[in-house]
């Protein structure tokens, strides 16, 4: 056992949670085993600053990491961004996308997150050829998060068709098994190979979209599912919402529900533009939500009804996704203002809300009920907050500044499971790891 007194720190309360002073936490494989406000203990490590409970990246794209910079360069739209993301698709073996998600991993910890939601679907060779081992790529995921100290959840995707029945075509071939036998003859060999009990892994599923699964494949994507985190990508775009009129008659979110796909395990990713009608089915399915505000605003996607799916009885979360920024208090905050700029009007999310999103309800929907509070018998995360740099100085050392006024920088010490993944003064060698990374991932291709 290890005692720890922090000196502020974010505890579960009735209405969402409060700092508390001198908090004396006892930690024994991995969990908190006391936590004790306005402690006075004569022997406890003390770790200064504002401390949270670990914070959960709900939807993660680890190949995306080496776009940063690059997509932004020029105009374009959501269809052309994808263009240059199917270019890296194509470059990565299972060596190299070890690397580059282990430096992103290492990237997200420092950010102050603990637990992943990888969306995976690059699954084959080049030229969609299984690897010797067809879950290979998953693995060096899995691996990945492990070296960076991270858990996580590899939500094995599911991708058939390019768009509505059309087949998979360039780099889309080494997403698709095929057949959704196939998917689900690949990824039951995942799950015997790890299983369902792991302490730090977890094996979820994902449709990647209703365009590229076919309305006849879900049911047997849902019997499979079972009680398994599911993630799906759900109108990030009005032409796929178009488009799944034109091939069904009814609204991405419906077509999920009609095939029984609609569930309280199910994460509904973007779900930008809904009707009034999804909206219902969303909250009365007690369904998450996961925003990614930082890319939807990168690809211009639009902003989603957050508050309205609160209201309705959904679950927020939030995801770095193509990680054109790794920072969970800027997604915790963009919820906020996001929603300020469609209504003009403030005070839609408040910061205990926020965090919740981030912790408690995120790493909920990952499968790690756990996981997220500073509290007996949960997981023994926690990131430590630096009160006093130029961006919290001032800030009012509560919740108020960890949301609206911290930044991933801010972030000094993290652990997860009882073990300190992060210290400070890594972020240098995180960085030179990102950038090898990153340059081999392109020269690869060449």
């Amino acid at each position: 056992m290890t005692a720890y007194l922090l000196e502020r720190a974010w505890l579960p309360s009735p209405d969402g949670g409060r700092f508390c002073d001198d908090v004396l936490v006892e930690v024994e494989d991995g969990r908190f085993t006391a936590v004790t406000p306005d402690a006075d203990p004569p022997r406890a490590i003390p770790v200064r600053g504002l401390v949270v409970p670990g914070l959960a990246n709900t939807h993660s794209h680890a190949f995306h990491r080496a776009l940063r910079g690059r997509t932004q360069r020029e105009r374009g739209t959501f269809w052309t961004w994808r263009d240059q993301m199917y270019d890296v698709a194509a470059r990565l073996d299972p060596e190299t996308y070890l690397a580059l998600a282990r430096a992103t991993y290492r990237e997200m910890a420092a950010a102050g997150i603990t637990c992943v939601g990888e969306f995976h679907y690059l699954h084959h060779q080049p030229d969609g050829s299984p690897y010797a081992d067809p879950n290979e790529m998953g693995q060096a995921l899995v691996h990945a998060a492990r070296e960076a100290g991270l858990r996580i959840t590899l939500l094995d995707t599911v991708y058939l068709s390019s768009g509505f029945g059309a087949a998979p075509e360039g780099a889309q071939v080494r997403y698709s098994d095929g057949s959704v036998d196939a998917w689900i003859d690949r990824v039951s060999g995942l799950e015997a190979r790890f299983g369902r009990t792991s302490a730090t892994e977890k094996l979820g599923a994902a449709v990647h979209s209703v365009r590229a699964v076919p309305a006849a494949d879900l049911e047997a994507v849902a019997a499979w599912v079972g009680d398994r985190p599911f993630h799906v990508h759900v109108s990030e775009q009005v032409a796929e919402n178009d488009a799944c009129h034109e091939a069904y008659g009814v609204t991405p979110t419906r077509l999920l529900a009609d095939h029984g796909l609609l569930r309280p395990s199910t994460s509904l990713v973007h779900a930008t533009h809904l009707t009034e009608d999804d909206v219902a089915l969303i909250g009365g399915a007690d369904a998450f939500a996961s925003f990614c505000p930082t890319t939807e605003r990168d690809l211009g996607d639009g902003i989603g009804p957050s508050r309205q799916l609160h209201d309705a009885g959904a679950r927020l979360t939030l995801g770095s996704d193509s990680h054109a920024v790794i920072d969970p208090f800027e997604e915790m905050r963009a919820l906020e203002l996001d929603e300020r700029l469609a209504t003009r009007q403030r005070g839609h999310w408040s910061a205990p809300e926020l965090l919740t999103a981030a912790t408690i309800d995120g790493h909920a929907s990952l499968g790690w009920d756990d996981a997220g509070s500073i509290a007996v018998g949960q997981r023994a995360d926690l990131v430590v907050v630096d009160p006093a740099s130029p961006r919290t100085a001032g800030a009012g050392r509560d919740e108020g500044a960890v949301v609206f006024a911290a930044a991933a920088e801010d972030v000094q010490r993290v652990m997860a499971d009882g073990r300190w993944i992060v210290e400070e003064g890594q972020r240098y060698d995180i960085g030179l790891e990102l950038e090898q990374a990153v340059a081999r991932t392109w020269e690869e291709g060449r």
